[in-house]
């Protein structure tokens, strides 16, 4: 086990993901099991603290994802409900409610979290 130290730089940062990589397949009982979970937390909480993943706006994913699949809003009916909700939803109108994130998240295999989120 190489010797590991709570994670300060960038450099650091780095050459931890590194090694997590390369051990990454290490068997549980194995010395490197033990530096791997060690490794993983300490990347966790560099990355708690010095990467932060901007927030989506849940109506500009769904219009990304209809223009990549040729989409247009009439496509939406059967997933979001009638023609009037669906055109409340992508004009920022109306709230996404759970059941139509949840179907959201099948039809484009995204987390439903995402659509949970208002800009």
């Amino acid at each position: 086990m190489t010797k590991i130290k709570v994670i300060k730089t960038e450099t650091a940062y780095q050459k931890a993901v590194k090694r997590t990589l390369v051990i990454f397949q290490a068997k549980e009982g194995a010395p490197e099991a033990d530096e791997l979970a060690l490794l993983l937390l300490l990347v966790k909480d560099y990355e708690d603290k010095h990467i932060s993943i901007p927030e989506v706006d849940p109506i500009e994913v769904i219009k990304l994802k209809m223009a990549e699949r040729g989409m247009n809003n009439k496509d939406l009916e059967p997933i979001i409900g009638s023609k009037g909700h669906v055109s409340s939803i992508l004009s920022g109108r109306r709230e996404i409610t759970l059941k139509m994130a949840q179907r959201l998240k099948d039809y484009f295999q995204l987390p439903a979290e995402i659509f949970l989120h208002t800009a």
